[in-house]
């Protein structure tokens, strides 16, 4: 406007811009003191996250949006540390080998269904590996320990049986 000596009228008309938004002044939010007291809270309270730093911003009296909060939290640089991951298991596996005689190795499996009018029982199946053959299926509403290790055995004394 002043090098070509425009009006600011025919110069917003130029430009093709609304005169109120040429107008306009940029307002300070005043975040300042929200920011610091933002800061001091996330020093105390590290593993507070920016939700739960605004429901104690809200209690001392500062109104603020939950985005604006988010934005400002951000530009703070504060975030909370990420939890590392569980160590995973290192080097290769290697297979289970397939036992050679009978009676070397059994699996046990529970195995868990529903009737009809909604009582749920389990199955508790027993299997040599070597053979693929079911020892013991033992199905009942509850499965105690003490009733599974006397049924074990009776499938121990089985087992010896065979050989």
């Amino acid at each position: 406007m002043d090098r070509h000596g425009l009006s600011e009228r025919r110069a917003c008309r130029l430009a093709d811009l609304d005169r109120s938004t040429f107008q306009c002044r940029k307002q300070d939010p005043g975040d300042e003191a929200l920011r610091i007291r933002l800061r001091e809270l996330a020093n105390e309270r590290r593993r507070f996250g920016y939700r739960r730093l605004g429901i104690l911003l809200a209690r001392e009296g500062f109104e603020v949006n939950h985005k604006k909060l988010f934005r400002i939290y951000r530009e703070e640089g504060l975030a909370m540390r990420r939890r590392r991951s569980r160590k995973r298991a290192l080097g290769t596996r290697r297979p289970i080998l397939v036992p050679d005689k009978v009676n070397r190795r059994w699996s046990l499996d529970f195995v868990s269904d529903a009737l009809s009018d909604g009582l749920r029982f389990r199955v508790l199946c027993v299997v040599d590996d070597c053979t693929r053959e079911a020892l013991a299926t033992i199905v009942d509403r509850s499965l105690s320990g003490a009733r599974t290790r006397h049924r074990d055995q009776a499938t121990q004394q089985a087992g010896n049986d065979c050989l």
